[in-house]
């Protein structure tokens, strides 16, 4: 359990840190997440209004906002309570910035200084809206890999026909071998199993076809893999699979699965334009559009991307949550709740279990 601090002490750059214990948190005790409150296409514009929103909505969670204190603490007002405070920091990472210059150059980054807390124990998880390879760099150098973990993956959950399908890699990882497919899959599986609920997730690895023959090397060793092993795997799908299979986790390297997801993204755009154009042809056409004001709200729900923004960085110590750069306050917050989920079921812990055992079964070896 973490005390509440001092009121009057929280705030101030002379406070000293307090140390966070390692593990998984009970669902009752006092979690702390921090923020890079400069991190994205709009910073704190952002990040402070979706931080006080997720605030009034849980009791059990301290935020940290990691900035420029004085832009920071004049977003905030008179909001400054006992479960925010502000870490200053002086420099930020621009979004076209290069990861080397940003890891090399920006040691006082809200984005680097974020990490550093999950490091050292002040913060449970970090969550930030910057720059994406910046903030894999950055997490993997700071935190560094699991046990057994050669890399680190991207992965994040689209609407499917049966709920929800998650995604990885979606871009840390362009080139890939076999054993980090694998490594991949376990990851997944773990975190599909733990923030789902579901006992045995179903795994596939997402190819030009179904048939055995299909595929490169690497996905054709991959699938040998994971055929030999205890995880529910059920073969090869094909990109329409990710929303109209039944499957849970879907499995490839970042190449691919960036292009696949960026490509849904546009058809998903480009319906919403169409369907927008053509309801707003004529007279008639706008007054189908109002009878069917409610069907398209519901619609626009389920397939709200601000739903399902927020996605993990598995394979490090420590938890990180990359947020799309151009969220929203309502999608912000949804990236800080998917960082309180993974911090009470302890995916790390978890994953570097389920790993390991894999390696001791033979299922996997260790790669460069």
């Amino acid at each position: 359990m973490i005390d509440d601090p001092d009121p009057g002490v929280a705030n101030s750059p002379t406070a000293k840190p307090r140390l966070i214990r390692r593990g998984p948190v009970p669902m009752s005790g006092r979690l702390t997440i921090a923020l890079d409150a400069m991190g994205g296409d709009v910073g704190p514009d952002v990040v402070v209004p979706a931080a006080l929103r997720y605030l009034s909505r849980t009791r059990d969670t301290e935020l940290i906002l990691v900035g420029d204190q004085d832009r920071l603490r004049s977003r905030l007002g008179g909001e400054v309570s006992r479960r925010v405070r502000v870490q200053h920091a002086t420099q930020t990472v621009a979004m076209d910035e290069s990861p080397s210059k940003a890891l090399r150059n920006k040691k006082d980054s809200s984005m680097r200084v974020a990490i550093d807390l999950v490091k050292s124990g002040e913060a449970h998880a970090c969550v930030s809206a910057g720059n994406t390879g910046a903030l894999m760099a950055t997490a993997r150098f700071v935190l560094k890999t699991l046990p057994h973990v050669d890399r680190p993956a991207i992965i994040t959950a689209v609407p499917s026909l049966h709920g929800d399908t998650h995604m990885l890699d979606l871009g840390a990882n362009v080139d890939c071998t076999a054993e980090h497919l694998f490594q991949f899959a376990v990851m997944g599986s773990e975190l599909v199993k733990a923030v789902d609920g579901v006992a045995e997730p179903r795994v596939a690895l997402l190819n030009i076809g179904q048939e055995e023959i299909k595929g490169n090397e690497q996905v054709k060793q991959a699938h040998e893999l994971l055929v030999a092993s205890n995880l529910n795997y059920i073969g090869y799908v094909e990109g329409d699979d990710i929303y109209l299979g039944d499957v849970d986790l879907v499995v490839s390297d970042g190449f691919v699965g960036n292009v696949a997801l960026k490509s849904s993204e546009g058809v998903a755009k480009l319906v919403r334009h169409l369907l927008r154009a053509e309801f707003e042809r004529n007279l008639l056409t706008r007054l189908t559009g109002l009878a069917a004001l409610p069907i398209l709200r519901r619609f626009r729900r389920t397939m709200d991307p601000r739903r399902y923004n927020g996605a993990s960085l598995l394979g490090l110590r420590g938890i990180v949550i990359k947020s799309h750069g151009g969220a929203d306050e309502i999608a912000y917050e949804n990236a800080i709740r998917i960082a309180e989920k993974e911090i009470h079921c302890d995916i790390p812990g978890r994953i570097a279990e389920q790993v390991g055992r894999h390696l001791d079964n033979g299922h996997l070896r260790a790669t460069a």
